[in-house]
């Protein structure tokens, strides 16, 4: 009677990526009515964000919306503001948009107060600024105090791209080389080293940022349709975000384990909890699938970046076993990567 109690409830882990969010997304919106405009990229397809394609015109709106929990509101490399603002520009550039605009909601315990809150809405503001993103609307609600956890930041980012440019989760191709833009795992170590009663002493910083200057480095790139699907591997890592990708494009996806970039403190942190790096999320990271014939030019461009100088060719895309991610390991074998049940990391972002 227990069991069947608990698989009624929802979990912390529903709302950390993998398979418990998938099936809590499915159930959320299994029966909407209408799930798309205009034939654009909508809830079904669960990319990054949604399209509403414009008539009698080139462009497309490019929609995304999320939710910032994030704990500790403060953390190495960043903070709740600025991670709102990165989160939504970042979601808006794998999908291959400029972004433009952006709605906030903050929702604020009772008690919270204005020197920490002014803090938070200086990085969000200072961080919009440099994306040269307009705050453009939002709303603002106090919940009594204890029925939340200080404060959560919602926002709907606004953007727009070019009807041609085919960006989606479903689009990688056989024989297409995967790009990580550099070290994974940062985001998630930092922000559990720093909570309370852990006691890790490290200098690791969250790799939280805005990808713009990436994306723009390869810009005639996407516009070409040179990249099939570009991914922010941020809850359930980079694990959760090939399997998204191997089950929707029915394709196969094999890493290479050395090639793989990791720090050593993440490797450290993570094999003291028994953690897998591939699991934690990132939050300044871009997952590329590319056209063969243009990775070299397109990793070269994105190692130019300050952001990128660590990219790496990872692995590929093969129309062998489809829906699949396996890795081959250093010492020669091969082993599945699984989809995670959830990020092992609670209030990540």
């Amino acid at each position: 009677m227990a069991d069947k109690n608990k698989s009624n409830i929802i979990r912390l882990a529903h709302g950390a990526g993998g398979i418990l969010q998938e099936e809590l997304i499915n159930f959320i919106t299994k029966n909407i009515p209408i799930k798309n405009i205009n034939h654009g990229i909508g809830v079904e397809e669960l990319d990054d964000g949604a399209t509403i394609p414009l008539d009698n015109y080139d462009k497309e709106i490019v929609i995304t919306a999320d939710g910032y929990t994030v704990f500790p509101l403060f953390f190495p490399g960043g903070d709740l503001g600025k991670l709102s603002v990165c989160g939504s520009v970042n979601d808006l550039l794998m999908m291959g948009a400029h972004p433009l605009g952006l709605t906030s909601c903050f929702i604020i315990e009772e008690g919270f107060t204005f020197e920490t809150l002014e803090k938070i809405v200086d990085s969000f503001n200072s961080t919009a600024k440099i994306a040269n993103l307009a705050i453009i609307g939002g709303d603002t609600k106090v919940m009594p105090k204890g029925t939340l956890n200080n404060i959560i930041i919602t926002t709907s980012g606004i953007g727009i791209k070019n009807k041609k440019i085919k960006i989606v989760d479903n689009g990688l191709k056989d024989g297409d080389k995967i790009i990580i833009t550099g070290t994974i795992g940062d985001h998630g170590t930092a922000l559990l080293a720093k909570r309370e009663g852990l006691n890790i002493s490290t200098d690791l910083k969250s790799d939280l940022g805005l990808l713009i200057e990436v994306m723009n480095s390869i810009k005639l790139h996407i516009k070409e349709n040179h990249i099939h699907a570009m991914k922010d591997p941020t809850r359930g890592g980079i694990a959760g975000a090939l399997n998204q990708w191997a089950t929707k494009s029915n394709v196969g996806i094999f890493l290479d384990e050395e090639k793989i970039p990791i720090k050593k403190q993440v490797n450290a942190i993570c094999d003291m909890l028994g953690l897998d790096p591939y699991n934690i999320a990132c939050e300044g990271r871009a997952l590329l699938s590319v056209d063969s014939t243009y990775v070299e030019d397109i990793l070269q461009k994105i190692r130019s970046t300050s952001m990128g100088r660590e990219a790496q060719i990872i692995g590929e895309v093969s129309a062998k076993n489809p829906k699949k991610v396996l890795l081959e390991t250093v010492i020669g074998g091969t082993r599945f990567v699984d989809n995670p049940l959830g990020e092992p990391i609670p209030r990540i972002c």
